[in-house]
């Protein structure tokens, strides 16, 4: 017999609304996923300039949808963040460590040609439920 598993979606308008058919965050099996955060301001719906602010707004709106499940970045196991310009690695690490402080969840860090909306940086957790 298979178990059933609940997925619950997460959502809180102190992220950005997705910009396409997804959601800000799923739970399943005592894990969140969020979904992929560009320094777009929840307020405006629009990108802040530059790389240091967009990778410090994409930390945060993970932050907020890691909020919306009463988890934080302490709680983060896994990190993805995709930049365009891997050049930049030491400027994002920087702000990268203020967002996890001492805790140190595995990270991969991967260069791509392109990000939705003209983005330098996404980035996207999973954190555990425990």
């Amino acid at each position: 017999m298979r178990k059933v598993q609940l997925v619950e979606p997460i959502a809180t308008p102190l992220a950005p609304v997705p910009v396409a058919a997804y959601a800000q965050g799923i739970e399943a099996g005592g894990f969140v996923y969020t979904a992929g955060q560009v320094g777009l301001d929840p307020s405006t719906g629009k990108l802040v300039e530059g790389l240091d602010a967009q990778a410090e707004r994409a930390f945060a709106n993970v932050a907020a949808v890691l909020g919306a499940a009463s988890l934080s970045p302490s709680d983060v196991v896994k990190v993805t963040i995709f930049m365009t310009d891997l050049a930049q690695f030491a400027r994002v690490n920087t702000i990268y460590e203020r967002f996890v402080g001492a805790h140190r969840p595995a990270r991969t860090t991967v260069g791509v040609s392109a990000l939705p909306l003209g983005a330098l940086i996404e980035v996207d957790a999973i954190a555990l439920r425990g």
